[in-house]
C-alpha cells in the first residue's frame, strides 16, 4: 500500500515496519494529527547493545515527523522479566539495582530526543509509578478477566518456552498482563494511540491493543520493528568478543566505529538505512559501490552511526585512530581512544597474565576465548605474535616503550600503560 503520513512512510522505506495491527487506518491517524506513541524498555542493564539501538532509531524518526514519544522504563516490569525469546527465567535483580541502570540507560535518549513540556517533547516514563501501587486482588478482578488462559498459551513467547519443554514460571506469565496495562495507562493519562516494539514483542502488543479496546472502548494501534540479524544469520548486537554496547565505558567510541566499519558488504545499504540518517538517494549511491569502494560506504556508515550515539568528536578520534593504526607506520599511540588499561607497579612486579589481559581490556569474553585466540596466532603484543598462553607480563615488558599495544586480530586492539 502506498502510504501518505510522513512518519510511516520513512520507517517503511527504511525497512522498520514488521507487523502491524491496522496500517492503513493508522496512517491515515498518523497523516491528519500528531500522536503520540510510546515503546517500552526493561532495565535489566545498565548499557542498551546495538540491537536495541532500531528502537532508539524509530522513536528519533517518530519525533522528527511531527509525533510526541514515550519512552517508558520498566522499573516495575523488570521485576518480573520478559520471557520473550527466552528460554529461561531472567534473574531478578532488585530496586537499586532497577533504578541504578534505568538512570543510565537513559542517556541515551537524552542524547537522541528533544525532552520538555510541549506537545510534541518527548517524556520519558518509569511504570514502576502506577505497577508498584497496584492492590493485586482489585488489579486480577478488574482487567484479569480481559485474559483467557487459551489465548495467553497461542502467544509465541510462551508457547516457545512449553514446545522445547523449557518451565515458565507464573510470575513471568503475568508480564504480558502488566504490559498490556501499561498501554491502558498511557493512554487514559497521555492519550498515547501506538505502541512500538520489537517482533518478538507482537503477542504483548496486541493485549495492550485489546485491552484499551475493551476496557475504554477506544481503538489503538501497534507496530512491530524486524529482528535484525546480519547477511550470515548472526544476530545482530553480538560479536565473538560480545555484546556492542552503546555506553562508553562498556565499549569504547572507537571500537564502535570499527563494529561498523566491519559490516558485511551486503548489509551495508540495510543498515544505512536503519542506523544512519543519510537520504535514501544517498545510500542508493552508496550501496552500489562495489570492490574496495564498499569500504568507502562502510566508514560512512561507521562515522553516522557512532555520531548519532557518541557525537562527532567520537568520530574524529576514531577516525584518528584508525588511520595510526593501519595507515601510518610507527606511529605513536599515547594519544588514541583505544580502550586502555593502567597496571601498577604491584601488579607489574608480580607478573599480570596475558589471559587476563585480553579480558580485562574486553578484546574477549573469557580466558578460554583468549586461549584459543593465541592458539590460533591471533594474539599478538606490540604486532609480535604470543605464542604462549602462559606469558606473564612483567614490568621489563616497558623498559623501551612507555606504552604497548595488546590485539585480538587485524581490528580489535587495546593499550597497556603503568602507573
Amino acid at each position: 500500500m502506498s502510504l501518505k503520513s510522513e512518519f510511516l512512510k520513512t520507517i517503511e522505506d527504511r525497512g522498520f515496519i514488521h507487523q502491524s495491527t491496522d496500517l492503513s487506518a493508522l496512517d491515515t491517524l498518523m497523516a491528519k494529527e500528531s500522536i503520540t506513541t510510546y515503546i517500552g524498555f526493561d532495565a535489566t542493564a545498565r548499557s542498551f547493545h546495538v540491537g536495541s539501538l532500531i528502537q532508539v532509531m524509530v522513536l528519533y524518526w517518530l519525533q522528527q515527523t511531527g509525533h510526541r514519544p514515550l519512552v517508558l522504563m520498566g522499573g516495575g516490569t523488570t521485576k518480573i522479566g520478559d520471557p520473550s525469546g527466552k528460554d529461561e527465567s531472567r534473574k531478578l535483580i532488585d530496586d537499586q539495582e532497577i533504578q541504578k541502570n534505568i538512570e543510565s540507560l537513559s542517556t541515551i535518549f537524552k542524547r537522541t530526543l528533544s525532552f520538555g513540556s510541549g506537545p510534541k517533547d518527548a517524556i520519558l516514563l518509569n511504570n514502576a509509578d502506577w505497577i508498584d501501587s497496584l492492590n493485586y486482588p482489585s488489579f486480577l478482578r478488574d482487567f484479569g478477566v480481559h485474559f483467557t488462559v487459551n489465548r495467553m498459551l497461542t502467544f509465541e513467547s510462551v508457547r516457545q518456552r512449553l514446545d522445547r519443554e523449557h518451565p515458565m514460571t507464573f510470575l513471568e506469565f503475568n508480564y504480558m498482563i502488566l504490559q498490556a496495562y501499561d498501554f491502558l495507562e498511557l493512554n487514559k493519562k497521555y492519550n498515547c494511540l501506538l505502541e512500538i516494539g520489537g517482533s518478538d514483542q507482537w503477542g504483548n502488543i496486541i493485549n495492550g491493543v485489546e485491552l484499551v479496546r475493551k476496557v475504554s472502548h477506544k481503538t489503538v494501534y501497534g507496530l512491530t520493528t524486524p529482528l535484525i540479524t546480519t547477511s550470515s544469520g548472526s544476530k545482530m548486537g553480538k560479536t565473538a568478543s560480545g555484546a556492542v554496547w552503546l555506553n562508553a565505558d562498556l565499549l569504547s567510541p572507537y571500537d564502535y566505529w570499527q563494529f561498523w566499519r566491519n559490516t558485511e558488504d551486503a548489509d551495508v545499504g540495510r543498515f544505512l538505512r536503519f542506523f544512519t540518517l543519510l537520504p535514501l538517494d544517498e545510500i542508493k549511491r552508496l550501496e552500489k559501490l562495489e570492490g574496495a569502494e564498499i569500504n568507502e560506504a562502510k566508514k560512512i556508515l561507521a562515522d553516522h552511526a557512532t555520531a548519532f550515539v557518541h557525537g562527532e568528536s567520537a568520530v574524529k578520534e576514531a577516525r584518528a585512530t584508525a588511520q595510526k593504526l593501519f595507515e601510518t607506520a610507527n606511529a605513536s599511540l599515547d594519544d588514541t581512544s583505544l580502550p586502555t588499561l593502567i597496571l601498577s607497579e604491584e601488579e607489574l612486579k608480580a607478573g599480570v597474565p596475558i589471559l587476563d589481559l585480553f579480558c580485562r581490556l574486553n578484546l574477549t569474553a573469557s580466558k578460554g576465548e583468549a586461549r584459543r585466540l593465541i592458539e590460533g596466532g591471533g594474539g599478538r603484543l606490540n604486532d609480535a605474535s604470543i605464542s604462549d598462553e602462559l606469558f606473564v607480563l612483567k614490568e621489563t615488558a616497558f623498559e623501551k616503550e612507555s606504552v604497548l599495544k595488546l590485539s585480538a586480530g587485524k581490528k580489535r586492539h587495546g593499550l597497556l600503560k603503568r602507573k
